[in-house]
């Protein structure tokens, strides 16, 4: 019982490293897509969109990495691998969909973003984040 236990608890620390690093990338792509430090935005600021914009993206993350876990069947070095590359691939893909989005949209998402005030392009950006996170969680399984 306690070497299921142990390994059980060193299997959650995996994937919770392989979660944490995935959302330090998405981090890191919101702070790109931003004018400005993401972080003085949401901490100092207290800025709404950037705020919206950044947990949408860590839902949409922690929605893919946990349907990979889940699809691992208990092959913990699969599962590992799968839940760092299917979140690689949906960190991808929600950065391409903002990039699009911003195309085919008037003025710059990014310019919207800093805006003191909340602006709706904001929660179409944000709702594209979760819709991508549940479209590559359901091609998972």
């Amino acid at each position: 019982m306690l070497t299921t236990l142990a390994t059980d608890l060193l299997a959650t620390l995996a994937y919770g490293i392989v979660g944490v690093v995935l959302m330090g990338i998405g981090y890191l792509l919101v702070d790109m897509a931003t004018p400005g430090r993401l972080h003085e935005l949401i901490w100092a600021d207290r800025n709404r969109n950037a705020a919206l914009l950044l947990t949408s993206n860590l839902a949409g993350v922690g929605i893919i990495v946990t349907t990979a876990i889940v699809a691992s069947e208990d092959d913990l070095a699969a599962g590992l691998v799968g839940s760092a590359a299917y979140g690689l691939v949906g960190l991808v893909i929600m950065a391409g969909a903002f990039l699009l989005l911003d195309l085919v949209t008037p003025g710059r998402l990014g310019e919207i973003l800093v805006d003191p005030e909340p602006h709706p392009a904001v929660w179409v950006s944000a709702v594209v984040h979760l819709a991508t996170g549940a479209v590559i969680a359901a091609a998972i399984s």
